[in-house]
């Protein structure tokens, strides 16, 4: 991501529960890379030998990218076959490495890790309930909260999927969760399905992850999507499951399907790629107009460009170049160096929108101040005309669920008409994807839309 002006998603996770001579730190490596879109502050495996002595978990987390926390050396001290891996962008707790993850904790009756993606919205309320029985906490994370939370539970029940169980019933919000025990793996998705979790398999082992692009990615088959309120539950002899909570209503992140998954990857029995496709078709067919030539704003905006020239039959065309090799822009601490990093990472191909009207794709606007710098640089670069257009519909409300979209005084939408970011940004028109055209966009799956309609799947 090369920009502060766009949300984030907080984490990602992959577990795998492998047979004696499965090299797990390795592949849950290969798994994490696969879902650094997902989070760049921190990364984290912890791994166990189930053949090995009781409580023999091995960690090693640390902020960066994956290919910068881990190397070969530490790679090799991470001995196990069974172990879970997190990629994380903080929208809980502080960017530090007291709340990189998994957690891994030694209680009473042994070991566990988690990892976790998403937020729990009471987590306040039992954190301030552990702290008063004596709990002491390392960071700031609502992940860490539930981690002490489950260790307590295990006190009083039989397995660690009756404790994880007994927890999750109890948390609001979005989440996927995986806990490791010495000898299981489990995996947790909230019931409403806010947050993503897939089972798939590489050779005898099984793997729980964020998105089936990881799962391809360590040569992987998917084998489904883990239902929304499902806990699955992985040993020796095999896949478990069983039902959390039943939800009668359902909200998956429209957000996945926008923006967050990768292009390559499915999500609850869509294609991603397809599903941005559909949508840049949708904004052509409610809102033409009459230009030279189709573009988006790499990545995000690249696949509805394409959608949106094939049903207009207006030709797409690249009109950045992208410089991969610019460090992540939106960790730049003020928006003076954030601006010129944009022009660093991005810069336009003069010849593509020369003399040009220009349909100008992107998949969201936050605080506009992006789009308004890419615009200046396509008329700088001879743009007759930039039309702007938005596969998503306008940000109003803040979410809660593990997006970070900000509160209110941050987003444009909120304080100005359509019109008036118009005018704010330099475009020639701009429109936004209504609430609607996610039915063709994501085929009548139910949606979370809060951050657009304000209708929270989970009371506030």
């Amino acid at each position: 991501m090369y920009v502060d002006d766009k949300l984030h998603e907080e984490c990602g996770v992959f577990g795998i529960w492998g047979s004696s001579d499965t090299d797990a730190s390795r592949v849950i490596y290969y798994g994490l890379t696969a879902l650094q879109h997902r989070g760049q502050e921190s990364a984290g495996i912890v791994v166990c030998d189930t053949q090995g002595p009781i409580g023999n978990i091995c960690a090693h987390k640390g902020m960066g990218l994956v290919n910068e926390v881990f190397h070969k050396e530490v790679l090799d001290k991470l001995r196990g076959n069974i172990g879970i891996g997190h990629v994380r962008y903080s929208t809980a707790g502080a960017s530090c490495i007291e709340n990189a993850q998994p957690f891994s904790l030694n209680y009473a009756k042994g070991t566990l890790a988690l990892a976790h993606n998403g937020n729990v919205i009471n987590a306040t309320q039992m954190k301030e309930e552990l702290q008063n029985e004596g709990a002491v906490f390392n960071g700031t994370s609502d992940s860490e909260v539930i981690a002490y939370r489950i260790a307590k539970e295990r006190m009083v029940t039989a397995s660690i999927e009756e404790a994880v169980t007994n927890v999750a019933k109890n948390l609001k919000g979005g989440y996927a969760l995986l806990v490791m025990s010495p000898q299981k793996l489990v995996g947790v998705r909230d019931p409403l399905g806010l947050k993503p979790l897939c089972i798939g398999k590489v050779g005898d082992s099984y793997i729980l992850a964020s998105e089936s692009a990881a799962i391809t990615a360590v040569d992987g088959e998917l084998i489904r999507d883990v239902e929304p309120g499902e806990v699955v539950v992985i040993t020796k002899e095999g896949i478990s499951t069983s039902l959390l909570i039943k939800s009668e209503r359902k909200a998956h992140c429209v957000f996945e399907y926008i923006y967050f998954a990768r292009l390559d990857s499915h999500i609850d029995g869509i294609s991603v790629y397809d599903a941005r496709l559909r949508g840049g078709m949708a904004l052509a067919a409610r809102y033409p107009v009459e230009a030279d030539v189709v573009t988006g704003v790499p990545e995000s905006g690249l696949t509805a460009a394409v959608g949106y020239s094939s049903y207009s039959n207006i030709p797409f065309m690249p009109a950045f170049s992208k410089n991969s090799y610019v460090g992540r822009t939106f960790i730049k601490p003020t928006q003076s160096e954030r601006a010129s990093a944009v022009h660093m990472k991005l810069s336009v191909i003069e010849s593509v929108v020369r003399d040009k009207r220009v349909v100008l794709i992107d998949d969201s606007i936050v605080r506009g101040t992006t789009m308004a710098n890419l615009i200046r640089m396509m008329r700088k670069a001879g743009a007759k005309e930039v039309h702007v257009r938005i596969s998503s519909p306008p940000f109003l409300y803040p979410c809660y669920y593990g997006t970070d979209v900000p509160d209110n005084s941050e987003l444009i939408a909120n304080e100005c008409s359509v019109d008036e970011i118009k005018n704010r940004i330099g475009a020639d028109s701009l429109a936004y994807m209504d609430l609607e055209d996610f039915e063709q966009m994501t085929g009548g799956l139910p949606l979370c839309k809060a951050c657009f309609d304000n209708d929270y799947p989970v009371s506030l």
